[in-house]
């Protein structure tokens, strides 16, 4: 008498006994089809209205920045701001544009610290002039 016995695995080939019926109601699983095939175009159209309608959105938010090479921009912080708060980091010195939002920047205090910064959180450093002159 054999105390083990071997193992029967899902992928193993099974008996052949085993049959399926059909079902006897085949059109209202036709029509469950057509119904969640339904749900899901309405679902994607619904998607697709809600992605144009956040980005209609976010465009007016967003700043056309014209920053070129060795231009100052300052970088927004990503604290809270509170009523201390410092809301921009120090001056950068853009020495590189790598992508169409992104720039390689240098510290100005630093020259040896350089950094990528993406262009939602500069602000341009515009030099005022002086009314006294």
């Amino acid at each position: 008498m054999k105390h083990w016995q071997q193992a029967t695995l899902p992928f193993d080939q099974q008996n052949e006994m085993i049959s399926l019926a059909q079902d006897s109601e085949h059109s209202q699983t036709i029509k469950i089809r057509m119904y969640l095939e339904k749900l899901i175009s309405e679902v994607r159209n619904n998607i697709i209205r809600n992605q144009h309608r956040y980005k209609t959105r976010y465009g007016l938010h967003e700043q056309d920045l014209l920053v070129k090479m060795n231009d100052l921009v300052l970088e927004k912080t990503k604290e809270i701001r509170r009523i201390f708060y410092v809301r921009y980091e120090c001056p950068f010195k853009i020495i590189k544009q790598l992508g169409s939002t992104t720039f390689a920047v240098q510290y100005c205090k630093k020259l040896t610290l350089t950094r990528q910064i993406t262009m939602d959180v500069i602000v341009e450093l515009i030099e005022r002039w002086n009314s006294i002159q």
